[in-house]
C-alpha cells in the first residue's frame, strides 16, 4: 500500500517465510525450547524445525489441500502448533490460528464462535488434538465441508509415494489469517501477507536491537494471537534469536512460573499484556523475589492492551527487588491488521507519564500538559484549571520504516497534542479482512490503516487514549472507558480487569453505566463505594451499576471485555441472570 522501506535484519534475503525456514536449515548453533505442562524441557534446532515443518507441509499437500485453501488449528500444545502452523505456510496453504475451549462448561458458547470464524474463513481442515475430536465433532456438522485432521495420527504416517511439488510462494500472498479478538465487534480475518510479516519482522528485530548471540526470548502468551504468533514465533525465527515458550495454561494456574523460568533460562526479552504483569506481582511473594535473578532482563514489553500507569509502576518496583533494571518495562503498541507492532517505547528509560489537563482534554480534545496552566499560556487569565490532571501512559515511536498520524473525522492530519484517530502508513499494514470487502473499505483506506483507536502524538510519542466506538459522550464530553473503568477497579471488592463501563441512552444526554463482577463484600455497599468514589474522582455520575458473579461478563479469547457486547446485553436484559445487585439513580 505505500512505498516506505523497512531494512532487512543484517544478513537476511528471504521475501518469503517459506524462504526464511528453508535458509534457518543451515543454521544448527541455536533454535527453540518447548516448556512441556510437566516441567520437562524440548530443545529443537533452527534446522530441525524446518525439515520437520516442511515434512508437515508436504503431508498436507499429499491430504489434497493446496495453495491458498485454509485450513483452521486449534491446538492448546505448543510445539505442535508451531510445527504445522510453519508447515502449512511452507507450501501456501494458509493457517487460521483459533482459539481452544478454555473448559467446558461453556462449550456451546464456544462452538458458536468457533463456526463463525470457521465459516469466515471458508475453513477446509479443521486440525485438533485427539482429547478436543469429540467435544468439537458438532463443528464439522455446523460448517459445510470441513474436514477434521487429528494431528497424532496424521503426521504420523509416512509419505507415501510423492508428494505435489509446492506452487511458487509471492511476497503478496496471504500467509495466515488472524482473526481479531472480538473486543468491539464479531471477529475478523484479517489476511496477513508474507512481505507484511517479514516487514513487520524486522521492524521488531530492529525496535528490541535483537542480537542473536546476546539475547534469548520467553513467552507464555497464547500462539493463537498476534502478539505471541508474531512477537514470539515468527521474528525469533527470522532474527534466528533463541526463544523459549512456557505454556499457557501453566502461567494461567501459576503466575509466578513467569518470572522464575526468564529467571533459570536467563531471558533478556520478554512481553505479556497488562493484566499479565498484575498477576506476575501479585503471585509472587517477598520470599519467592529473593530466589529471582532477573538482571538479565532488558525488555519486559507490555501490550495488547490498554497499559494501566499504577501496574506498570507496581511491576517495576516489585521485581526491583529481584534485579529488574528501571527502564526495562516497555510500553508497546500494536494490532493484527497491523501485523503486530506499531510503535515501541525506549528501552531503558524509565516510564515518564504525560500528565495532561482534564478540562480541555474532554472539552476540545486537546492534550495540553498539567504543567501549562491558563495562567501561564495567557498572562491576563486568573481562571484555574478545574479537574483532577489525566494521565497516559507514553506507547513509544512509530516502527522503523512506518508512520504514525492523527487525524479527525474528515481524515484530515491534526496537529501535535489534538486527539483524533491514529492512523497507520506502511508495510506493515494487512491486505484487509477476509471476504469482508465493506469493512475493509473502511479500514484499510488509501491514507492508511484506520485503527479505530483515539490518541495523539507529542514529540513524536504516540499516546493512546480509548478506542473512537467506545468513548463516553456525557453532555457534550468525551471521557475515555478505560478512566472510568479503573477508577472503579481500585475500589475493594471488585475484580480488576473485570469492570466495563459505557453509556445507554438518558433522558437529556447518554448516561454512564458499569457492569462489574463482583469480587468479595457486600454487593449494596460495594455499588455505592464505587458511585461515590467515580464522582468523587471523576466528577462523573454514574446512572446504574451492575454486578456480576465472577465469570459472567462477557469476554474474548485473550481474556479482554467485550463492550460493545456487554452494552448489547444490558440494553437487550440479557445480563440479568448472573447480576448479584442493580444500582440505579
Amino acid at each position: 500500500m505505500f512505498s516506505i522501506e523497512v531494512p532487512p535484519p543484517a544478513g537476511a534475503s528471504a521475501s518469503t517465510f517459506a524462504q526464511v525456514l528453508a535458509e534457518n536449515l543451515g543454521h544448527p548453533d541455536s533454535g527453540c525450547t518447548f516448556v512441556q505442562e510437566d516441567g520437562r524441557e524440548h530443545f529443537v534446532s533452527w534446522p530441525a524445525l524446518s525439515r520437520e515443518a516442511l515434512r508437515r507441509g508436504r503431508r498436507l499437500l499429499q491430504s489434497g489441500l493446496r495453495k491458498g485453501e485454509r485450513i483452521a488449528l486449534i491446538v492448546p500444545e505448543e510445539q505442535e502448533f508451531v510445527l504445522t502452523f510453519l508447515g502449512a505456510v511452507s507450501v501456501g496453504v494458509i493457517p487460521v490460528p483459533m482459539y481452544p475451549p478454555m473448559n467446558f462448561g461453556k462449550l456451546d458458547a464456544y462452538r458458536e464462535d468457533a463456526a463463525h470464524i470457521l465459516r469466515a474463513a471458508g475453513a477446509r481442515a479443521l486440525l485438533m488434538p485427539r482429547s478436543l475430536a469429540d467435544p468439537l465433532a458438532p463443528l464439522l456438522q455446523a460448517v459445510e465441508g470441513l474436514q477434521a485432521v487429528v494431528p497424532e495420527e496424521f503426521f504420523a504416517e509416512p509419505l507415501v509415494g510423492g508428494a505435489p511439488e509446492p506452487e511458487a510462494i509471492l511476497p503478496e500472498d496471504v500467509m495466515f489469517l488472524q482473526f481479531t479478538s472480538g473486543s468491539t465487534a464479531a471477529p475478523k480475518g484479517v489476511r496477513v501477507t508474507h512481505a507484511n510479516v517479514l516487514a513487520n519482522c524486522a521492524a521488531i528485530i530492529s525496535a528490541l536491537s535483537l542480537d542473536r548471540g546476546r539475547d534469548r526470548g520467553l513467552s507464555w502468551l497464547p500462539m493463537y494471537h498476534d502478539m505471541g504468533l508474531v512477537g514470539f514465533v515468527l521474528a525469533p525465527l527470522v532474527a534466528r534469536c533463541p526463544v523459549s515458550f512456557l505454556p499457557t495454561l501453566r502461567f494461567a494456574l501459576s503466575p509466578r512460573l513467569w518470572l522464575e523460568t526468564v529467571s533459570r533460562h536467563r531471558a533478556t526479552v520478554t512481553f505479556a499484556p497488562n493484566f499479565g504483569l498484575a498477576l506476575a506481582v501479585k503471585h509472587t511473594s517477598t520470599e519467592e523475589l529473593k530466589r529471582l535473578d532477573l538482571s538479565c532482563l532488558r525488555v519486559v514489553g507490555c501490550g495488547a492492551e490498554p497499559n494501566h500507569p499504577e501496574t506498570l509502576r507496581a511491576f517495576a518496583a516489585h521485581f526491583a527487588a529481584a534485579g529488574l533494571r528501571p527502564g526495562t518495562v516497555v510500553p508497546c503498541y500494536g494490532m493484527a491488521e497491523a501485523t503486530l507492532a506499531i510503535s515501541f517505547g525506549e528501552i531503558g528509560v524509565p516510564l515518564a507519564l504525560d500528565v495532561i489537563q482534564q478540562e480541555p482534554y474532554h472539552a476540545s480534545g486537546l492534550a495540553r500538559p498539567a504543567s501549562e496552566t491558563d495562567s501561564e499560556t495567557n498572562p491576563d487569565s486568573e481562571a484555574e484549571v478545574p479537574g483532577a490532571p489525566v494521565a497516559f501512559v507514553p506507547c513509544g515511536r512509530p516502527i522503523a520504516g512506518h508512520r504514525v498520524l492523527i487525524v479527525d473525522d474528515e481524515g484530515n492530519p491534526l496537529p501535535e497534542r489534538h486527539i483524533g484517530e491514529v492512523v497507520f502508513q506502511g508495510p506493515s499494514v494487512a491486505a484487509g479482512y477476509h471476504g469482508d470487502a465493506e469493512a475493509t473499505r473502511r479500514s484499510f483506506t488509501t491514507d492508511g490503516l484506520r485503527t479505530g483507536d483515539c490518541g495523539y502524538l507529542a514529540e513524536g510519542v504516540l499516546y493512546v487514549t480509548s478506542r473512537k466506538k467506545d468513548l463516553l459522550i456525557i453532555n457534550g464530553r468525551n471521557h475515555d472507558p478505560q478512566t472510568v473503568e479503573w477508577a472503579a477497579a481500585e475500589v475493594p471488592g471488585l475484580r480488576k480487569g473485570n469492570v466495563v463501563a459505557f453509556t445507554r441512552p438518558g433522558r437529556a444526554t447518554e448516561e454512564v453505566v458499569i457492569v462489574a463482577e463482583l469480587r468479595g463484600g457486600d454487593a449494596a455497599t460495594v455499588a455505592r463505594q464505587v458511585r461515590a468514589h467515580i464522582q468523587t474522582k471523576l466528577s462523573l455520575p454514574v446512572a446504574e451499576i451492575l454486578l456480576l458473579a465472577p465469570g459472567e461478563l462477557p469476554k474474548t479469547s485473550s481474556g479482554k471485555v467485550k463492550r460493545s457486547q456487554t452494552r448489547q446485553q444490558y440494553l437487550d436484559g440479557a445480563l440479568h441472570g448472573g447480576v448479584l445487585q442493580t444500582s440505579a439513580t
